[in-house]
């Protein structure tokens, strides 16, 4: 089963270059789901329903987020009542919506579960333990899983990579919006990378326009970050999970870029 896992979307270049891309996996076979974060789709911060459903028609098959869920209000009912969009599992327990979400699919089902870390990062629960319980209560009903692990040190997401070899499809980090060059599969046959990277402007600071960051670090000024607009790219990776083991077979990095 080839599962693409589409780093963080950022504003309105990020989700243009999704919809171009994730059709084209699609319609050529090359994925046969598609994961995506989306946690910065609407102007960086948050997501809005319109929004969602504009990704999920373009291709997604399910979303997560991180720690920009709660910056648009009216997400917040939408999280009780679409599935297919999941937040952190470990934020504290009685928040709206679900931390993990069930996908059927042509080679059986995918269990997709979104964590965030807290390493320089607001206080939550343990993503570990919480993984834990997860893995006990809704393990069972797939053999292929795949994680999420929305941080900001990479150390946390390797350890989490670490910690769920074996037990887990794959695990890809979000948040820092580099995409990183160590995608790998683990000893036990877990999936790996520490960053998908960005699904937006790569000319840019984090999909910001660059001198409103440099206004901020040279004055340390309130600044309004806007999204930048050049070298747009869609970024993630590529997993081929076998379904009848739930271990990825083959691991790839994607960078395709708008003309």
């Amino acid at each position: 089963m080839k599962l693409l896992f589409v780093g963080d979307i950022v504003g309105s270049p990020g989700r243009q270059a999704f919809a171009r891309f994730a059709t084209r996996y699609k319609a050529e076979q090359m994925a046969d789901v598609i994961v995506v974060n989306a946690e910065n789709a609407a102007a960086g911060r948050g997501i809005t329903p319109a929004l969602a459903e504009e990704l999920f028609a373009a291709g997604a098959d399910a979303m997560t987020l991180g720690d920009h869920t709660w910056d648009q209000k009216e997400l917040i009912p939408y999280l009780d009542r679409e599935p297919r969009i999941v937040r952190p599992a470990n934020f504290a327990p009685g928040c709206p919506g679900r931390g993990h979400t069930l996908i059927e699919t042509r080679h059986g089902p995918l269990l997709v579960i979104n964590l965030i870390g807290r390493v320089f990062m607001p206080a939550q629960d343990c993503p570990l333990r919480t993984a834990d319980d997860l893995l006990k209560r809704e393990g069972p009903r797939a053999k292929m899983i795949f994680v999420d692990m929305h941080c900001e040190a990479t150390s946390e997401k390797i350890i989490t990579g670490r910690y769920l070899d074996g037990r887990v499809s794959a695990v890809a980090g979000t948040h820092t919006h580099v995409q990183t060059a160590d995608e790998c599969v683990l000893p036990r046959g877990t999936g790996y990378i520490t960053d998908a990277g960005m699904t937006g402007p790569k000319d840019s600071v984090l999909g910001r326009e660059v001198e409103p960051v440099l206004h901020r670090f040279l004055t340390g000024m309130p600044t309004k970050f806007g999204i930048a607009t050049d070298d747009v790219r869609m970024e993630g990776v590529l997993f081929d999970i076998d379904p009848h083991t739930g271990r990825t077979q083959k691991i790839k990095r994607i960078s395709e870029r708008m003309a």
